[in-house]
């Protein structure tokens, strides 16, 4: 069995190894329900309604658990598995999957949907402005290929398409995916250049002439593929890339005819579709435009010039060089002063950046605390990310610890899942934790990050100690800063990880979207969880 790696992300994949046994039972129509359970010794037992051998009763049942000898950590996530769970019940409609956690008084999980894939869809637009109420299914078998499509168009400007093969998340794409993006953009492109807009012009297009993109038609897109197959091959750095070449042809033949269809039958959703994608190209035309005006200027976008206001560093390994994205002009020369320039860079940003989530790429590329960070990385955003031209390995966003450097942090980690995962995926994103408070005691001083740590070290202490808090990073001067939070030997950084792309995406737009009401709901449902908070 390959798993990967003796991480957690192998460790969990043993897991998902088995419950696939009872999905092949499922999926050959054996199988209605599936119970998982974590023992309190970790270890890990999957039970199925489908077909077992024919034996006698057993004396006894065995429940290996992971070698701590092997696996870097024997520890089962709850959320990590709950996570894929209701990922294998949205793509196997009807299955439905129970999950105890023996570890914990009464923590449970249960998932079953009917809709299958489409109450898929339904479930990573919740909290959207849709286009239109219901998704767009269609289905298929050509060759002893299943495919299943459901689709969505909501008004944001970003795309969110999940492709699965034999119930696996392709997270690097393939040939599915391929086949798909060239059906939509085939089909979207006819269907503009021979019908009328919702206000009864023209779309205006003509053949071979300002077609559409793949991004056009993709603005706004929820989608979900799934395929299954009987010889799947796996490709890529993390084998989760579909290779078998006969599969983008049918998908394609798949989704061509059934998009087709469905947008003569329904001319009032197929006039939004296209006015959205039309406006799509408007915007990318702009966006052209400002980045053609920006290379012009000084080669920001085109990577010849640095920012003056970025502080680089000597080494020239990106391996070992780190960038700081500072809070602040004032921060800023602090940082600067008190950083290691061998290999600490500097970049202060001005306010609060963009909201990225309520723009589209033009408006984004206006941006100028966007630009400056985007060119001092070395790297473009979209679809043209090259990775392996970044210019920095470890990139620090360091803000104050109050609601405003918390804000700002929100505004930097939403560019960076919209327009620069890969570096979130990577392990390249890091928030810097400066101290919340200094105390002073006994001729000794000691640095604390939270209000339990102060707590705990008062208790320690006698006597009347002086206790500082640090509001803000210009608090500090440069030698405390990097004694604090820029000394790799004392720092403490947290690595944004990206465990759930799914509930990710949920939250970004919950916290950054244009919806006021899910937002809300969510600060009143965890507003008594606040801790730390500046007033």
């Amino acid at each position: 069995m390959y798993i990967g790696s003796t991480s957690s992300r192998g460790l969990h994949h043993l897991l998902d190894e088995v419950v696939d046994n009872s999905i092949d039972e499922a999926m050959a129509g054996y199988c209605k329900k599936i119970e998982v359970v974590i023992h309190r010794d970790n270890s890990v037992t999957v039970t199925d309604n489908g077909r077992g051998i024919p034996v006698d009763i057993h004396k006894e049942t065995k429940l290996p658990a992971p070698d701590p000898t092997v696996f870097e950590d024997t520890t089962f996530n709850f959320d990590i598995i709950t996570h894929r769970l209701r990922e294998i019940a949205f793509l196997n409609a009807g299955v439905k999957i129970n999950l105890k956690d023996e570890r914990e008084e009464n923590k449970e999980a249960s998932y079953k949907y009917n809709g299958g894939i489409s109450e898929f869809v339904s479930h990573l637009n919740k909290n959207k402005d849709l286009l239109f109420p219901k998704p767009i299914c269609f289905n298929g078998k050509k060759e002893d290929i299943e495919v299943e499509i459901a689709l969505q168009y909501n008004t944001g400007y970003t795309e969110n398409i999940l492709s699965f093969a034999n119930n696996i998340n392709t997270e690097e794409g393939g040939t599915h995916l391929a086949g798909f993006k060239a059906a939509i953009t085939r089909v979207i492109n006819d269907y503009a250049r021979n019908n009328l807009l919702s206000n009864g012009r023209k779309s205006s297009l003509k053949d071979g002439e300002n077609n559409l993109s793949g991004n056009d038609v993709r603005e706004g897109l929820t989608a979900v593929i799934s395929v299954k197959l009987l010889n799947p091959q796996f490709e890529g750095q993390t084998k989760t890339k579909l290779g078998n070449s006969e599969v983008r042809g049918i998908v394609s033949y798949i989704v061509g005819e059934g998009l087709s269809n469905f947008l003569n039958e329904n001319p009032n959703v197929s006039k939004k579709i296209l006015s959205k994608s039309i406006s799509a190209l408007n915007a990318r035309e702009a966006a052209r435009k400002a980045r053609n005006l920006i290379r012009q200027k000084n080669g920001i976008l085109g990577l010849g010039t640095l920012p003056g206001k970025l502080a680089d560093c000597s080494e020239k390994d990106p391996l070992f060089r780190e960038i700081f994205l500072v809070e602040g002009d004032s921060a800023g020369g602090s940082a600067k002063q008190g950083r290691d320039r061998r290999f600490q860079a500097i970049l202060p940003l001005r306010g609060k950046i963009l909201n990225v989530e309520k723009a589209r790429l033009h408006k984004i590329l206006d941006n100028n605390e966007i630009r400056s960070m985007v060119t001092a990385l070395g790297i473009n955003i979209g679809e043209d990310l090259d990775i392996t031209k970044l210019r920095y390995y470890k990139i620090i966003i360091m803000t104050d610890a109050d609601v405003d450097g918390a804000h700002i942090k929100t505004l930097l980690l939403t560019f960076f899942f919209r327009y620069m995962k890969p570096l979130i995926e990577r392990g390249n994103v890091y928030i810097a934790q400066p101290p919340l408070y200094k105390l002073e005691y006994n001729k000794e001083s000691c640095y604390l990050y939270s209000d339990q740590e102060l707590n705990d070290k008062l208790k320690e202490i006698d006597g009347n100690p002086r206790i500082q808090r640090y509001k803000g990073l210009g608090e500090m001067n440069p030698e405390q800063l990097w004694e604090t939070t820029m000394n790799p030997g004392n720092r403490v950084l947290k690595r944004i990880e990206l465990e759930d792309n799914i509930e990710a995406e949920t939250m970004f737009t919950v916290l950054m979207g244009d919806k006021v009401e899910p937002r809300r709901d969510f600060i009143y449902q965890h507003s008594l969880e606040v801790k730390e908070l500046d007033f």
